[in-house]
């Protein structure tokens, strides 16, 4: 063994060079800890245990409500007017609200028919409906199944009409501005929007509408999604878990308490006359749904959440598309956070009490310290720490508030319990991700507009079930772990 010692392997002269600079870092190290590196620490240990705690707070505060709201809070139909449509002989179908349905779509090879589908099967009077395909597609050859697909839906007696304009200025709210423009649209009450992939079953609408037309105060009635492919893999697990807090938790509590939340830009019904009065759609964001909620809100508008009503939809398979969806997400709420604190603060149509739960609670808890100290405390202060251990993070800071905020976070899908550790991981991965897009958007840094369209699979996911068709690569390991 005495032939392979280090001093062998290694010239003598390298060799005392790597112990020189071992030396040398080490020296600097124990230089410039006890001044700098320990009082940035504890300053960073300092900031992290507040946020922690801010983040404790709106959590056990949510849990206690949504108690509250389960065990004695009153349905929808109780604390709202809701009467089922009847049919009047002297007006005919004109009692009837009329409705536009959009469903915005780009390059949806997979899923268009599916959607378009899914839309004119909804259960109205034919003579007050009207669905509206906003197509952006790219790819020539998409374009024109989309339209072939309007057309047999025209040829059964469906008011479909199909909308394409010469660009993509503002993406999806930029697509539904323009949709909102066509003369036909001025003898509607009312519009349904649904994504690409979003399936509403045939009597969402009998369903929503009623609310609408009962209560003159509400502009929104939003449902809930339904996951039809949770089960596909380890992480759309982990996306539903995530998910399921939002709406079983932060959506119920917002519609009871304030009759407030951010409208999820699909799965809803818009009052048409709130939404101008708010000033329609605006593409300043990537998060054009939550900037037009807002902004109804403050108008004094309330929203509506049914938990009961559910419409299926599908979750990013790969890290590629789910990657590119959460940097949307985290970076367009900071973004309009950035924007509208101020409006938010001089407004004098909303009570104080709302005022603080949509800049405090909604945006800044939710929407970026949460974001910032999962990644900050979690994956930097935390193992630094460990290198320096005369920094001490006190035990409750350490474990007893994060296991506390996972287990409040992971009921909400009682189903993955037993994946809460493999949820942690994921989170703390995607942390750096969401840290990294709330940040660009607080500074309105470059890629604080960039819209990358979730990919779809629709039928491909049936048929991967089925295991009716041979199996084919659907993305390169790269898309899954770059």
């Amino acid at each position: 063994m005495d032939r392979f010692s280090s001093s062998t392997i290694l010239p003598e002269a390298f060799q005392g060079a790597k112990d020189d600079f071992t030396m040398q870092l080490a020296l600097v190290w124990n230089q410039i800890k006890a001044p700098l590196i320990v009082p940035l620490l504890r300053l960073a240990v300092f900031l992290c245990l507040i946020m922690s705690v801010m983040m404790f707070i709106e959590r056990v505060y949510m849990g206690i409500v949504i108690t509250l709201v389960k065990l004695f809070g009153r349905k929808p139909e109780k604390r709202y007017k809701w009467e089922p449509m009847k049919d009047d002989i002297e007006l005919g179908n004109s009692c009837y609200p009329m409705v536009l349905v959009q469903v915005p779509m780009y390059n949806e090879r997979e899923v268009y028919q599916l959607s378009i589908g899914a839309a004119c099967g909804l259960s109205w009077p034919s003579d007050r409906i009207i669905i509206q395909v906003l197509d952006d597609s790219t790819d020539p050859t998409i374009k024109e199944l989309v339209q072939l697909e309007c057309q047999r839906w025209a040829s059964k007696g469906v008011n479909i009409k199909y909308e394409v304009r010469d660009n993509r200025n503002g993406y999806k709210a930029g697509a539904l501005k323009e949709g909102m423009k066509r003369s036909y649209v001025k003898q509607c009450d009312c519009v349904a929007i649904f994504d690409a992939d979003f399936q509403p079953e045939p009597d969402f609408l009998w369903r929503t509408v009623p609310f609408l037309v009962h209560n003159p105060e509400l502009a929104l009635i939003q449902a809930r999604w339904k996951f039809v492919n949770a089960d596909e893999c380890l992480m759309t697990r982990m996306q539903e878990m995530s998910l399921d807090y939002h709406f079983t938790v932060e959506q119920e509590v917002g519609s009871s308490t304030y009759a407030f939340f951010g409208f999820n830009g699909t799965a809803g019904v818009w009052r048409i006359s709130a939404l101008n009065e708010a000033g329609g759609w605006k593409d300043r964001t990537t998060v054009e749904d939550m900037d037009l909620a807002v902004r109804a809100s403050l108008k004094g508008w309330k929203f509506l959440y049914l938990s009961d009503l559910k419409v299926k939809n599908e979750l990013p398979s790969t890290f590629k598309a789910y990657r590119y969806q959460q940097h949307r997400w985290s970076c367009g709420p900071a973004n309009l956070f950035r924007k509208m604190v101020m409006e938010i603060i001089n407004n004098k149509k909303v009570s104080l009490w709302k005022k603080i739960h949509v800049i405090y609670s909604f945006f800044f808890v939710r929407k970026v310290v949460a974001h910032i100290n999962t990644f900050v405390f979690y994956c930097i202060v935390l193992p630094a720490t460990v290198l320096v251990p005369e920094v001490v993070v006190p035990k409750w800071g350490a474990v007893y508030i994060p296991s506390i905020i996972t287990i409040l976070n992971a009921v909400g899908t009682p189903r993955s319990l037993h994946l809460m550790v493999f949820w942690i991981l994921f989170e703390n991965v995607m942390s750096l991700h969401r840290t990294k897009a709330t940040i660009i958007g607080l500074l309105e840094a470059s890629r604080v507009n960039e819209w990358v369209v979730t990919e779809k699979l629709g039928d491909a996911l049936k048929t991967k079930a089925g295991g009716k068709a041979p199996k084919k690569p659907r993305f390169r390991i790269g898309d899954r772990y770059e």
